[in-house]
């Protein structure tokens, strides 16, 4: 991290919180961190990549850990749908990682920047006929396995590209599908460390990893996923996404325009 000016490292920091919070408390939150790399690095697209997918491992494993400890991960239909989005990740990931290389800084800062795009608008999309914010949340119901593994597998391919986990598009894709919100979330911690770990095994194989800012983001992310998840229960859901939402949507055009 030489020659790493403290406002960049400060801005860092805060984007790794602020993407912990995010994977818990919403779900969408960690490409914060591919944000932050791609924004105010130099790093290529792959170290981009490489390198926030590293954090996402220990992220992911805290995030199932505190959803286990919560109950979600105990319940036999969210238990189901985590293990097949889980085997549809061993598929995907390895795409997404081969995908990455096809692509240069420029093209990756477009990609990113609609990717971010689209996470807004996921976070912001309710399914039709859905309980409304603040609603009991309701029993947890399975969904088809085909269905499962498909939606574990392309999330599995984007999320790699990228460096995000499985909650970032797992979660409003399992929702719109009749999942519970705190289900998806926990279902989709699961998958988040079958992504992280294949792609990190991916990415560190190609020398595109940067240790030190896996750490600079990663611990703050960590600490963030712990503080998302005792948010999630406490601060209205209509206002954890409208501020998610917010930061996407400016973040959204400068990374698009970055590089």
């Amino acid at each position: 991290m030489a020659g790493l000016e403290p406002v960049v490292a400060a801005a860092l920091v805060l984007l790794g919180l602020a993407a912990g919070v995010g994977i818990t408390a919403v779900g969408p939150g960690g490409v914060l961190i591919t944000v932050g790399l791609f924004a105010f690095t130099d790093l290529t697209p792959a170290q981009v990549a490489g390198t926030a997918i590293v954090t996402n491992v220990a992220t992911g494993l805290a995030g199932t850990a505190v959803y286990t400890r919560s109950g979600q991960l105990r319940d036999p239909a969210t238990r189901r749908t985590a293990v097949l989005l889980a085997a549809g990740a061993v598929a995907g990931t390895p795409l997404g990682v081969a995908a990455n290389g096809l692509v240069e800084g420029r093209v990756f800062g477009m990609l990113l920047g609609a990717f971010v795009a689209l996470t807004a608008a996921l976070v912001l999309w309710r399914r039709p006929g859905g309980a409304a914010d603040g609603a009991p949340a309701p029993a947890a119901t399975g969904i088809g396995a085909p269905t499962a593994v498909a939606v574990g597998t392309g999330v599995a391919a984007v999320g790699a590209m990228f460096g995000v986990g499985g909650p970032l598009l797992s979660v409003p894709l399992l929702v719109a599908l009749g999942t519970p919100v705190l289900a998806a979330l926990a279902a989709a911690q699961a998958q988040s460390v079958v992504i992280a770990g294949i792609g990190t095994a991916g990415y560190v194989a190609a020398g595109a990893v940067d240790w030190r800012l896996a750490a600079l983001m990663g611990v703050p992310e960590l600490a963030g996923v712990l503080a998302g998840w005792m948010i999630a229960r406490a601060v209205p859901a209509a206002a954890l996404k409208a501020a998610l939402v917010v930061c996407l949507l400016v973040l959204a055009p400068y990374v698009a325009l970055h590089g």
